[in-house]
C-alpha cells in the first residue's frame, strides 16, 4: 500500500483529466478563498496602513541587507520552525500538522499530474503520501483531543466543536479517510464499494477543506508570515507598531509602574501564571 501510487490505480475507473480538473478547482478555491478572506476582514487593508503608519514612526531606516536578514529569520523561526509557540508540545504537533500537509498536498499533485497512468511512480513519492498523512493524523489528534486551549484548560469536552474547528476537523478527516481509501483500494480492489465509500469520503472532506477557506483559519496561514515579518520590521526601525519602546530591563520601567510597592521590585518575579499548568478547572 505505501508504495503504491493511489491515483494512478484510480486512473482505472476514473479518467485523469478529471483527477487534475478537481486539483485544480481546489487550487481556485483556495486563492478565490483568501481573497475574499482578506476583503471580508480587511485583514489586507490594515496590514498596509499599519505598514505606513510605521514608516511615519520609524526612529531609523532599514537597510537592504537588514531587511534580508529580518526576512530569512522570520522564515527560519516563524515559518520553518514555529518558534512563537512557548508550549514545546504545542510546537511539536504544530510541526507534525504543518509538514504532514505540505508534503501530502505536494506529493497529491505530483502524483496526479506527473503520474496520473503510470505503473511506474518513483517509490519515494507514495511513500512521502502516505507519511505525511500520517504526520498530519499524528499533531491533528493529539492537538485535538490534548492540547486544545478550551479543552486542557477550561475542561471543555473534546467533542465540542465550534465553526473554529472546521479547519483542523476537515483537515484530519481528509488525511485519515485518504489513508483508509488507499489501504481499501490496495486491499479489496479500486471498484469494490467499501473503496469506493471512502474515496467519497475523502473527496467531500477534500472540498470542505478547500472551500470551506472563507470560514475556517486556513487563510491564516498566508498572513501570518506577513504579519510577522511587519512585526520584526518595526521592532528594527523604532517604530514598535506605536508601543511603548521601553525595555523591562530599563529601571524606567520599574518608574513607570502603578503601584508603587511593585516599583523597587525584581523584573523577573518567576514564573508567575506559567509555575503550574491549568488543567480542567
Amino acid at each position: 500500500m505505501i508504495t503504491e501510487n493511489p491515483f494512478s490505480v484510480l486512473s482505472e475507473i476514473i479518467s485523469p483529466a478529471i483527477m487534475q480538473i478537481y486539483v485544480v478547482a481546489m487550487f481556485v478555491l483556495v486563492v478565490g478563498g483568501t481573497l475574499l478572506d482578506t476583503i471580508h476582514k480587511k485583514s489586507g487593508q490594515w496590514f498596509f496602513k499599519n505598514a505606513e503608519e510605521a514608516k511615519k514612526n520609524a526612529t531609523r531606516e532599514i537597510s537592504g541587507g537588514e531587511k534580508t536578514s529580518i526576512l530569512m529569520k522570520t522564515v527560519a523561526e516563524d515559518v520553518l520552525t514555529s518558534a512563537e509557540f512557548c508550549n514545546p508540545k504545542r510546537r511539536l504537533a504544530h510541526l507534525l500538522t504543518m509538514y504532514g500537509f505540505v508534503v501530502f498536498v505536494a506529493m497529491s499533485a505530483i502524483m496526479v499530474f506527473a503520474y496520473p497512468t503510470s505503473t511506474a511512480t518513483p517509490v519515494i513519492f507514495p511513500i512521502l503520501w502516505h507519511l505525511g498523512a500520517l504526520s498530519l493524523c499524528v499533531g491533528g489528534y493529539w492537538f485535538w483531543f490534548a492540547i486544545r486551549v478550551d479543552v486542557a484548560a477550561e475542561g471543555n469536552p473534546w467533542n465540542r466543536v465550534v465553526r473554529a474547528d472546521l479547519f483542523i476537523l476537515s483537515l484530519l478527516a481528509t488525511t485519515t479517510f485518504g489513508l483508509i481509501w488507499s489501504f481499501l483500494q490496495s486491499t479489496t480492489g479500486v471498484s469494490s464499494f467499501i473503496s469506493l465509500l471512502f474515496l467519497g469520503f475523502f473527496l467531500l472532506s477534500t472540498t470542505v477543506l478547500f472551500a470551506g477557506v472563507l470560514w475556517s483559519k486556513f487563510a491564516h496561514m498566508f498572513f501570518k508570515p506577513a504579519a510577522a515579518y511587519q512585526k520584526r520590521t518595526a521592532k528594527a526601525d523604532g517604530s514598535n507598531d506605536n508601543l511603548p519602546t521601553v525595555s523591562r530591563d530599563d529601571p524606567e520601567q520599574q518608574k513607570r509602574h502603578s503601584m508603587e510597592l511593585l516599583r523597587d521590585a525584581p523584573m523577573n518575579m518567576g514564573l508567575g501564571i506559567k509555575r503550574e499548568r491549568p488543567n480542567h478547572y
